[in-house]
């Protein structure tokens, strides 16, 4: 059966995409700690991050890099942090947060509300910037 980001990925669930090549997929977080919030996930349906191929694991995270950099370009942020937890979806993924203290990527807090205008408005900038 499909994880939801399979279909997402698929286009069968409707995201916001920052970023995409032919082996990697990057969108906006739907329940995000911090604006601009991004999910990073493979084509490939892998449930666990380090069951992946070597090669694949660090073109995956180099791929993160470069959407890490559209965000930073992108989001008010001293940084962009980074997570892998894989608890979520049995779906490989890195969180990339943009931070400004530590504890802006504390998982327990409330999470944000953002509106329809706003998650399209950063994932459209984030995008030009990755391009």
């Amino acid at each position: 059966m499909a994880t939801i980001f399979s279909k997402i990925i698929a286009g069968e669930i409707p995201c916001y995409k920052v970023a995409e090549d032919e082996r990697f997929f990057a969108f906006l977080d739907i329940n995000p700690l911090a604006k601009g919030h991004t999910l990073v996930v493979p084509k490939q349906e892998v449930d666990y991050i380090f069951d992946l191929p070597e090669t694949d694991l660090s073109d995956m995270v180099l791929f993160a890099k470069r959407v890490a950099s559209a965000l930073q370009k992108t989001v008010d942020c001293k940084r962009v942090g980074i997570a892998v937890i894989g608890l979520e979806v049995p779906h490989a993924h890195i969180h990339l947060i943009p931070i400004k203290e530590e504890s802006d990527m504390v998982f327990s807090k409330a999470r944000l509300k953002l509106s329809s205008e706003e998650m399209t408005d950063i994932a459209e900038k984030a995008a030009e910037v990755f391009m």
